[in-house]
């Protein structure tokens, strides 16, 4: 059963009550059961919507290998990178300037997905280290597809003048605070832009944190910093009883990179927007 109620156009939320009815396991606290900060802290269980949403609701996500049990982190310390204090680089601005690139909002979530999924051989997920293979499998792929078709997993797509998909990235969406999965690139900087423009929709959108669960060198050079483990549950606490605006398909218009530097750049389909509720 989903137990998810419909949200309305303009406002999504979901109350502390009901992500406190999700799922069917009782996932343990992350400090009392994970004390030296390893970061595993629960395997088995199931990648139904209910229990994805409940396990990024209390700071865990899944990370497995294909044809693996389970296994739920919660890292210490965690990445994270606050929207409002990103500042792109002098050169991806100048880029971004001059590119006659665009930029839309859950538009090929599905090739987002699967190009991420795609190993650094390939070409075509170079933001891979060198070497690695991507632990989103059919199974992941399968789970994230679902929520994506329920309104809270989202993809960023970046398009080049000929209309190709050369970038994105994908994450999870609870009230006020976005969950980072993955990104990829198939031309230089693509996925950098797709950041920025998800750094700007979360300032439109009340969305506070971006949570990128584990530090890496391309995360830090994009401006994301670390939190000590307890610090990040305390603020997850209060982000997910935050209201943000909704990022439903259709919602937003196909946003030019040349725009990402002015004041508001993405632009709602309507342009009565409601206020938030309070």
């Amino acid at each position: 059963m989903n137990n998810f109620a419909q949200h309305g156009d303009h406002d999504q939320y979901i109350t502390p009550e009901t992500l406190q009815s999700l799922g069917r396991y009782d996932f343990p606290d992350p400090i009392s059961i994970d004390p030296d900060g390893i970061g595993i802290v629960a395997m088995g269980g199931d990648l139904a919507p209910d229990t994805l949403i409940s396990a990024y609701a209390q700071g865990l996500f899944p990370w497995f290998n294909e044809d693996e049990p389970i296994a739920w982190w919660c890292p210490e310390p965690r990445c994270v990178i606050v929207p409002f204090d990103y500042q792109p680089s002098k050169s991806l601005r100048k880029q971004a300037s001059r590119t006659r690139w665009q930029l839309t909002l859950n538009q090929a979530f599905d090739d987002v997905i699967h190009a991420c999924s795609l190993p650094r051989s390939d070409g075509l997920n170079n933001d891979l280290p060198e070497g690695e293979h991507t632990w989103i499998h059919e199974e992941m792929i399968e789970a994230y597809t679902k929520l994506h078709a329920q309104g809270f997993a989202h993809s960023i797509e970046v398009w080049n003048e000929k209309g190709q998909l050369i970038g994105g990235l994908y994450g999870l969406k609870i009230n006020g605070i976005y969950f980072g999965e993955s990104m990829f690139h198939r031309a230089s900087n693509a996925s950098k832009l797709a950041f920025w423009g998800l750094m700007r929709l979360c300032e439109q959108s009340h969305v506070a944190l971006v949570d990128c669960q584990l530090p890496n060198d391309h995360l830090m050079s994009l401006g994301a910093t670390t939190l000590p483990r307890p610090d990040f549950l305390a603020q997850l606490d209060r982000l997910i009883s935050s209201r943000s605006i909704n990022w439903h398909n259709n919602f937003h218009k196909p946003l030019a990179v040349s725009l990402l530097d002015t004041a508001n750049p993405w632009q709602h389909q309507s342009s009565n927007l409601q206020k938030l509720k309070s």
